[in-house]
């Protein structure tokens, strides 16, 4: 699904098809997938469990070539500054909060002093400032999860994909890290690509839904949401969003019910 012009797209994918080799043979992961990614959009990809979510993700960040067709970003006239977030923190263990923060900074080449501050403020940001010298291990998942979206954050990336970094946590922790990832990219605006199987995530956060169908993965649906932000801190309920809830609903039930 196209719906936006060149110059505002920050991903394109244009008749991808990814195949790979597993102990039962040939599977084809996708088919035919067209999408895109607007600059500073936050887009959702959302579908049931084993439909390819995550490997388009992979495909998008380059860890992965697809079989057929291509993988553009015109919105840039270099190659985009990529970043992941995972499922687990993928934290340094031998490095403190601050210092897993300030990695890709220095990394980067920033001066020690100049990365470790911008750290600081995005960790500030979400809400773990006062943790800033303890390590992982010291940590509660909630936490982690607040240093690795800190860590994708604090280099400005040009796009960033998030592949379900709520999923193992539990539903208050889950409802407040969503708070602080919204307001983080009210603050920031950077594009985002986020993989998720859960309709009310993608409704409580997303700009544009993209449903996916699978076995083969491909595109079946898309949801634009016309609806004021914030949503994580303002009224639990809304009667646009659940509107938009059950339209998602009834577009991946079928899908669902055959991976069952």
């Amino acid at each position: 699904m196209r719906t936006s012009t060149e110059k505002t797209i920050a991903c394109l994918f244009d008749s991808v098809d990814y195949r790979f080799l597993s102990p039962r043979g040939d599977v084809q992961a996708l088919q035919g997938v067209n999408l895109d990614v607007g600059l500073g959009e936050f887009t959702f990809l959302l579908g049931p469990s084993g439909c390819g979510k995550s490997t388009a993700l992979r495909l998008a960040a380059g860890l992965l070539a697809p079989t057929a067709g291509s993988i553009g970003y015109p919105g840039f006239s270099r190659p985009p500054k990529v970043r992941l977030v995972f499922q687990e923190h993928s934290l340094f263990p031998w490095m403190t909060v601050l210092g897993n923060a300030a990695f890709g900074l220095e990394m980067d080449g920033v001066p020690r002093a100049e990365s470790r501050a911008k750290a600081r403020e995005t960790l500030a940001l979400m809400g773990i400032s006062a943790f800033a010298d303890h390590y992982p291990h010291e940590l509660s998942g909630g936490m982690k999860q607040r240093a690795a979206i800190a860590r994708a954050f604090v280099t400005e990336p040009d796009i960033l994909l998030m592949d379900e970094p709520f999923r193992a946590l539990d539903a208050g922790t889950r409802l407040l890290l969503q708070g602080e990832l919204e307001a983080l990219w009210l603050a920031r605006r950077s594009t985002i690509l986020y993989v998720t199987h859960d309709i009310d995530e993608a409704v409580l956060l997303g700009d544009r839904i993209l449903v996916m169908g699978g076995r083969p993965g491909r595109i079946i649906d898309e949801v634009r949401l016309d609806i004021g932000r914030p949503r994580v801190s303002s009224e639990r309920l809304h009667a646009k969003r659940e509107e938009i809830k059950w339209r998602l609903w009834d577009r991946l039930k079928g899908e669902v019910q055959a991976e069952c």
